[in-house]
C-alpha cells in the first residue's frame, strides 16, 4: 500500500507548501498519499473491529479515519497550509473528534509512530482519568507493564505541579501530572512500506488495549 512515493511526496511538498504547487500535484497526491491511505484504513477494517466495536475504522476522503491534509494555521506563526504528515485514527464511535480514546498511525519523513491513547482531553475527562488512576491503580499500572515490555513510552504534556486535589507524595504523582495519555512507539519507513504492514499494526495495536480498556472505563465508554 505505502511505497516510498508517499514519502517522496511528502519530501516535495515540504520545499514547495503551497496551494498552487498541491493543486497542480493533486493526481500524485491521490496516487501516492491518499489512495494507500484509504486502502490502509480499509484493510484494517476487520483488525480493529475485532479490537472493539466501538472503534471507527472509516475508508472516506472526508470525514473519515483519515486526518485532512490542511493544517489550520489560525493561531500558528506558520502559515503555510499543508501538513507534511499522514494521521490515521481508529477512534471510539462516542469521541467527537481527535482528542477521543483512540489508536493512531503517524507518517512522516522526520519519524513515523504507532500510538494510542487520548490527546489533549477535555479537563473534566481529564480529571475523570485522574480520578480513576487513584482510585483503581493496578490496572493502569499493568497496562504501563505491557506496554513498556512492547516498547511504547507514554507521551505527551505534563503539569509542573500536582494537580488539585493529589498529594505531591502519591505514588503515582507522575502518571497523575500527565495532560496526555499517549503511548507511542517509533517505526521505520522500511516497516511501513512492507508487505505486511497491515498485520504489523494489528500486533502491535494490541499490545495498546489494556491501555484503551482503562482509559474507556475512566470515561465510562463501553469498550
Amino acid at each position: 500500500m505505502f511505497t516510498q512515493h508517499s514519502f517522496d511526496f511528502l519530501t516535495q511538498l515540504a520545499d514547495n507548501n503551497n496551494r498552487e504547487w498541491f493543486k497542480t500535484n493533486q493526481l500524485r497526491y491521490e496516487e501516492t498519499v491518499r489512495t494507500p491511505t484509504l486502502q490502509f484504513i480499509e484493510a484494517m477494517q476487520g483488525p480493529i473491529l475485532k479490537f472493539s466495536p466501538r472503534l471507527t475504522a472509516v475508508a472516506k476522503k472526508v470525514g473519515g479515519s483519515m486526518m485532512r491534509p490542511q493544517r489550520d494555521s489560525r493561531f500558528s506563526k506558520d502559515k503555510s497550509p499543508y501538513k507534511l504528515n499522514v494521521g490515521i485514527q481508529f477512534r471510539h464511535f462516542q469521541g467527537k473528534d481527535v482528542h477521543a480514546p483512540g489508536l493512531y498511525l503517524h507518517l512522516a519523513n522526520d519519524g513515523c509512530f504507532i500510538a494510542a491513547g487520548i490527546w489533549h482531553p477535555e479537563s473534566k475527562a481529564l480529571n475523570a482519568i485522574r480520578q480513576c488512576i487513584d482510585e483503581n491503580p493496578n490496572g493502569y499500572k499493568k497496562a504501563l507493564v505491557e506496554l513498556k515490555k512492547a516498547g511504547f513510552e507514554l507521551s505527551g504534556d505534563s503539569l509542573v505541579r500536582p494537580p488539585r486535589g493529589f498529594n505531591k507524595e502519591h505514588p503515582l504523582i507522575d502518571e497523575l501530572k500527565r495532560k496526555d495519555f499517549i503511548a507511542i512507539k517509533p517505526i521505520s519507513i522500511e516497516q511501513v512500506c512492507s508487505d505486511d504492514f497491515v498485520d504489523f499494526c494489528t500486533q502491535e495495536f494490541e499490545h495498546t488495549l489494556k491501555l484503551m480498556h482503562y482509559l474507556c472505563f475512566a470515561l465510562s465508554l463501553d469498550f
